[in-house]
């Protein structure tokens, strides 16, 4: 099997993660997590980072286990809840939180990778997420200007990869993963299974390899929030 993207360790999956880095982590919470390229970060030595997620981790694992380690400067996400981790960075300002609506958050990494430097959405008008941004009125109704959100690498789980980057997601691996990658510089997919070229059919790639710099083959994952439960007969 040609080795084409594929790298041999978590090592070199994040070579050129520098300090003040901007990454994205795909996964909800604890669920579809790329989890050995969130604790390889913490190995790699880079700080100041700022980490873009839904939620930053959850119950002191996944990217929680960065925000204990204090190497988060920033974090932008749509969602606390009950992440103490975030909360107690958030209440005391020893990192910088900026809270986007889910819908924008998405969008604003999908305008990355497109290429679109900015758009208008009647998300947010009238709330506290509309401080300091541009009102437009359009067709009747008034847009914040929201800008894109560039990544400088996106760590992203996938179910199955081949050498050159073509992948598949699992259900909700899919959340914010594509749009993670087409935003980043340097796109890791943490792969369960390799599969050679054509191993998947063309019609059943979610995310070309086209957005997929570096494959890593991780064929276990503790996922400690998720269950497969087999109904018995």
């Amino acid at each position: 099997m040609s080795r084409g993207k594929r790298v041999d360790d978590v090592a070199s999956a994040l070579e050129g993660l520098e300090d003040g880095a901007v990454v994205g982590v795909s996964g909800f919470g604890l669920s579809s997590n790329p989890e050995a390229l969130i604790a390889g970060v913490l190995d790699a030595g880079a700080r100041d980072l700022t980490l873009v997620s839904n939620n930053a981790g959850a119950m002191g694992l996944g990217l929680a286990t960065w925000l204990q380690a204090g190497i988060v400067a920033r974090v932008i996400c749509t969602y606390v809840g009950s992440n103490h981790d975030l909360q107690r960075a958030l209440s005391t300002g020893s990192v910088s939180v900026e809270l986007v609506p889910q819908g924008t958050f998405v969008e604003r990494l999908r305008a990355a990778g497109a290429g679109i430097p900015a758009f208008y959405t009647p998300t947010g008008v009238g709330t506290v997420v509309a401080e300091g941004k541009e009102v437009r009125t359009i067709a009747g109704r008034a847009c914040l200007l929201e800008h894109a959100l560039p990544l400088d690498f996106a760590l992203v789980r996938v179910h199955r990869a081949d050498p050159f980057g073509n992948v598949r997601f699992w259900r909700t691996q899919a959340n914010f993963a594509p749009a993670m990658a087409m935003a980043a510089r340097v796109a890791v997919a943490e792969a369960e299974q390799i599969v050679p070229l054509g191993g998947i059919d063309a019609d059943d790639v979610h995310l070309p390899g086209a957005f997929v710099q570096r494959v890593l083959h991780v064929p276990t994952h503790a996922d400690v929030i998720e269950h497969r439960i087999v109904r018995p007969r």
